[in-house]
């Protein structure tokens, strides 16, 4: 029985300190001065016990330490005095800073030890400070968080990567095989099977199958080859050799490669449509206008190079962003066709054709001068070379009426008169060598 009746009184001794029920109940029937007394009592403990100071010490570990104080570096709501007092005062050492200096920059954002510009495989990669932005990582996949994490774009092809996978990228930058081959696959999805890659990504190599296990194949509609998920994000793009054969433009899925490589070479003129395919100006009538209208800026051409006041004015910068149109007729980019499918590339180029139509014929006297007569009839307006009235001598570029040159079954009267000149210039010193 005295095992036990201690056994109750160690438990008793040992009373949780956070019980506010038991002890709120003795602080309440007791004085505030009589706290050692309500502890007592609650122990069942006097103070001529042998356990008593054994009892006092346990619950004075227990009650003495402040379980609830504020823990250091936390800010409360009796500290945002004292926050907003530091950031005054760290704005105003900021503002003291010369202005646009270093060091100010500095104080601002901090400049990290890592290189702002790093070249590895072709790629150019340019350390990215935008912090609000959130991008995924092209080589692990990841989230890009721009307030914590340092990463970087490549500068010619866009690939984005943290700055801890840098040292761990296999791919070349797309940009260089622009430059080396820029040239389309223009065969529609040139599928060879997984066998031919030996069942792994094109790309990386890794194990793949279309069963999923141990990664999903995915087919690029541009190359034909199938990619694991990490080089293939199931990205849309417009595949050239559907657009060119069948005049489709519906987006299909593409490996990330080849979504950077077509991105890259949208603008390029690289496409021959006549020799590709032929027939396709015969059931795509926009293409028949806008050649109409690229084979009249040819002719305008010299007019504006010979010209003072167009020089000076720059109207062919007009087509600065579709500088063939200046150069030839044949030659076409992706987003040439893209521009005509849409109806925006015949609306544009034909406000340009009316410009420089404007300023050859009404707007400038010089160029005016440098128009023709028909030498046939003699009668009408002057002609110029990219009336929709009028035919072109293929050999000495005189302009006439159209029903007037194929009506008149003669030789070009220019054609003849430059011949005639031609002999007596030959004649002329044979004749004198003779005397």
């Amino acid at each position: 029985m005295e095992c036990d009746e201690k056994l109750v009184r160690f438990r008793q001794a040992h009373l949780n300190p956070f019980n506010k029920q038991l002890l709120g109940q003795g602080q309440h029937d007791q004085e505030p001065g009589d706290d050692l007394s309500c502890r007592d009592s609650l122990l069942g403990l006097s103070h001529g016990d042998p356990g008593f100071q054994c009892s006092e010490r346990v619950m004075d570990l227990g009650l003495a330490e402040d379980h609830f104080s504020r823990p250091v570096g936390l800010f409360l709501a009796s500290d945002i005095q004292q926050l907003r007092q530091a950031i005054e005062e760290c704005k105003q050492v900021i503002l003291e800073l010369p202005e646009h200096s270093e060091r100010q920059k500095d104080a601002v954002d901090p400049s990290e030890d890592e290189p702002n510009i790093r070249v590895l495989l072709e790629h150019r990669f340019y350390k990215e400070k935008s912090k609000s932005v959130k991008q995924t990582c092209d080589k692990c996949n990841a989230i890009i968080w721009g307030l914590i994490q340092t990463w970087y774009t490549c500068t010619g092809c866009y690939y984005r990567c943290h700055s801890k996978c840098l040292n761990l990228i296999t791919k070349p930058c797309v940009r260089s095989k622009v430059s080396h081959q820029a040239e389309y696959e223009l065969s529609i999805c040139p599928e060879t099977g997984l066998d031919s890659q030996d069942y792994r990504c094109a790309e990386c190599r890794a194990p793949i199958s279309l069963r999923g296990v141990p990664s999903e194949a995915r087919q690029c509609d541009y190359t034909g080859l199938y990619y694991c998920g990490n080089c293939h994000w199931n990205d849309l793009g417009i595949i050239p050799a559907r657009v060119i054969h069948n005049w489709d433009f519906e987006p299909r899925k593409v490996s990330r490669c080849s979504m950077r490589y077509l991105a890259l070479m949208v603008s390029r003129p690289v496409l021959k449509l006549r020799e590709i395919n032929p027939l396709l100006f015969n059931y795509v009538e926009e293409l028949v206008e806008i050649r109409k209208l690229r084979h009249d800026i040819l002719l305008m051409k010299p007019y504006f190079i010979t010209c003072k006041e167009a020089m000076e004015a720059r109207l062919l910068l007009q087509l600065q962003d579709r500088q063939h149109f200046v150069e030839n007729d044949e030659m076409y980019s992706l987003q040439d066709l893209v521009d005509i499918q849409a109806g925006r590339l015949s609306c544009s180029l034909t406000e340009i054709h009316t410009l420089f139509a404007k300023h050859i014929k009404l707007d400038c006297e010089r160029c005016q001068a440098k128009g023709f007569v028909c030498e046939l009839c003699k009668e009408g307006d002057v002609l110029f070379p990219f009336d929709s009235h009028t035919s072109v001598c293929t050999d000495c570029s005189a302009v006439f009426h159209r029903d007037c040159y194929y009506d008149n079954s003669t030789t070009c009267p220019r054609c003849a008169r430059l011949s005639l000149r031609k002999q007596s210039l030959f004649q002329g010193p044979s004749a004198e060598e003779q005397a």
